[in-house]
């Protein structure tokens, strides 16, 4: 699989009846879809169907703007359903240990936001890091 460089965000609509999971659609991503039966799982669910989408994909198309995909799904929108931008995580084929020293407090303010995410330490560590690295290079 083609290296990932920089992580890339995409438009997902997430429905919800009740009574039935919350289900995750991607306008850009014909046949990508996720399912969560808790809301606060539904962001993993949608990052993790993403990755596996792309898992064999050399090429990562773009992605369509906010306005675009508010104007195409207006109704589904006004009907209840709502958009979250879901990360596209860059993964390479290779991890590599180190050795990091933190404050216990701010350790276990990182380990509870993991949870909430439903990731681990390294890979929210990972994750908060590529996304302070988009913003400084976008500045």
């Amino acid at each position: 699989m083609k290296e990932r460089q920089n992580a890339m965000y995409y438009w997902a609509i997430v429905h919800h009846d009740e009574g039935s999971a919350y289900g995750v659609t991607f306008p850009d991503l014909d046949g990508c879809f996720a399912a969560s039966d808790d809301q606060e799982k539904v962001m993993p669910a949608a990052i993790e169907a993403l990755d596996l989408y792309f898992e064999d994909m050399a090429e990562i198309p773009g992605a369509m703007s906010l306005d675009a995909v508010r104007e195409t799904y207006r109704e589904d929108l006004l009907e209840g359903a709502y958009l979250i931008q879901v990360p596209l995580i860059p993964r390479t084929t290779k991890s590599v240990r180190v050795n990091l020293s933190f404050d216990q407090g701010l350790l276990s303010a990182i380990d509870s936001a993991a949870d909430r995410v439903g990731l681990n330490r390294s890979a929210f560590l990972a994750m908060a890091a590529k996304e302070k690295i988009r913003d400084t290079e976008a500045a």
